[in-house]
């Protein structure tokens, strides 16, 4: 790990898995969005990544002066295991190592997390990652559990899975002890080792955790492991494609159930976006009393100063803002295109993200646009201000697998811009109303299809590209939506409440 900066001791700390501030995306701009707006809180940003090469060298945001303390870590990355050196180890602590191996089998069941593995000593003292890696024990614990559980499967791909799946439990444990002492709040953006970071500084000081979960992590990570192009294999380079798939992949799901349900036995408070988010959290073991939803919010006057800037009548311009990975299915909308050039032979369709995270599936989906012929339609923009991009836009879109609540649609919202997204996260709520009878009586700001369904988003796309009356409704919707329940200034002070009633338990705890 290492100090990338540390002017100030902050008042709450962040952990960034993947996120903020060296990739661009909605929980990035969220955290952006939480630290320039709170001036009164100095924040720490504690960044957990996968490798060094996987990264911008340098920030993609711009660090405001209230961010005083940064730390830095890569769980993967070779040079950060300790020296091999062989080592016995002690049946006995071994036997907790099974006890964490079982929770994270059984915890799906209800089990309470064991007291010991909530300890720091256990990961750093008992059993550390040196043990864990070189011992004579480690080996005779996981050939045995090979021979109970899986002996038909590869013994390479079950080994190399156990350590690709534990190791960054000892990662965290560390980690959490090097910030341990830093800050007063610990307020993590999701559950995974973001929140099992939190979870054990909190365990281990009495500090208080505060979760927001943005999409819900597990479900993704569920994505991740039955996506081909995004296999989390390949992520953490295991022999991947073995026979045997299935029992890898269900060690991986109940590994993050496992640190899922940690997050959720700790945090206080436990925050969604939307109201569906929340449901699935109490299914996944949250306490129905600490769940809180907290929409996302933004900056209506700087997106709302757009709308000038727009031409007359509707732009043939079909805009998707997002990375160019397998979750987004931007294959789905290129096919999508496809469909609708039949009908508007030059509609145009802008993907505007970065393409450099999956350069494989970014290579296939260029590779879709030459067979299908579409190449003089589509453009990859790359990053692009937003404002520059939503005023010559008709219609924004999303087609993605998995999402939270994407700040992206409440941006065209603000910037008048209809939006035709699958049925994903919060999408249907924002598009069509949420449960409040004010916002759904509002009616609809575009259209709502299903995952991976190209002739739905397609009739989305040339219903409105050829119906002016239609847009002129569904864009009055948008601008009223996002004016009344989704602004910056709630969002804003939703956390800022959040914040004072965190504050205000730590000095009551100190009085007495």
């Amino acid at each position: 790990m290492r100090v990338v900066f540390d002017r100030d001791e902050p008042d709450i700390i962040i952990p960034c898995e993947g996120t903020y501030p060296y990739v661009r995306g909605g929980v990035s701009s969220w955290i952006a969005q939480i630290i320039a707006g709170m001036p009164q809180y100095k924040f720490g940003i504690v960044f957990i990544g996968s490798r060094t090469r996987d990264y911008s060298q340098k920030p993609l945001y711009n660090l405001p002066d209230n961010l005083t303390y940064m730390v830095e870590t890569f769980m993967f990355e070779e040079e950060n295991k300790p020296p091999i050196r062989a080592v016995d180890g002690e049946a006995e602590d071994f036997e907790a190592i099974e006890g964490l191996y079982n929770w994270f089998r059984e915890s799906s069941a209800g089990e309470p997390l064991p007291d010991n593995l909530k300890s720091l000593d256990f990961y750093l003292k008992n059993v550390s990652e040196e043990m864990f890696l070189y011992s004579r024990e480690s080996w005779y614990f996981i050939t045995s559990k090979n021979m109970q559980n899986c002996e038909d499967i590869s013994f390479l791909d079950y080994f190399w899975s156990i350590r690709s799946i534990l190791i960054p439990v000892w990662k965290m444990a560390k980690l959490a002890k090097f910030v341990a002492d830093r800050g007063k709040i610990i307020h993590s953006p999701s559950t995974g080792y973001a929140g099992f970071l939190s979870a054990l500084v909190s365990y281990d000081t009495g500090k208080p955790f505060i979760l927001t979960e943005h999409g819900i992590y597990t479900k993704e990570r569920k994505i991740d492991l039955i996506s081909s192009s995004m296999n989390l294999y390949k992520k953490v380079e295991l022999f991947r494609e073995s026979a045997e798939d299935n029992y890898i992949q269900g060690m991986w799901v109940r590994f993050f159930e496992g640190i899922g349900k940690m997050s959720y036995s700790r945090a206080e408070p436990i925050l969604s976006l939307y109201s569906m988010a929340k449901e699935t959290q109490i299914a996944y073991g949250a306490e129905p009393k600490l769940c809180r939803v907290i929409p996302n919010g933004v900056d209506i006057k700087r997106l709302g100063a757009t709308l000038k800037n727009r031409p007359e009548g509707v732009p043939k311009i079909i805009t998707l803002i997002g990375r160019v990975v397998s979750i987004k299915d931007i294959k789905t909308f290129i096919r999508a295109i496809r469909v609708t050039a039949n009908i508007i032979p030059d509609v145009e369709a802008w993907i505007v993200g970065p393409d450099d995270e999956e350069r494989e599936y970014a290579s296939e989906c260029r590779d879709l646009i030459d067979i299908l012929d579409v190449k003089r339609n589509i453009k990859f923009l790359g990053f692009q201000n937003i404002v520059d991009i939503l005023p010559k836009s008709g219609i924004l879109t999303l087609t993605s697998i998995s999402e939270g609540m994407p700040l992206v649609i409440l941006e065209g919202f603000a910037a008048g811009l209809p939006c035709v997204s699958t049925d994903v996260g919060s999408c249907r709520e924002l598009i069509e109303g949420g449960e409040n009878p004010d916002d759904r009586a509002l009616g609809r700001a575009g259209f709502v299809c299903e995952i991976a369904n190209v002739q739905q988003l397609a009739d989305g796309y040339i219903k409105l590209l050829t119906d002016e009356k239609l847009w002129r409704e569904a864009q009055d919707v948008a601008i009223k939506r996002v004016n009344r329940f989704y602004t910056q200034d709630i969002f804003l002070e939703n956390y800022r409440g959040v914040y004072e009633d965190t504050f205000k338990k730590i000095e009551n705890m100190e009085e007495s």
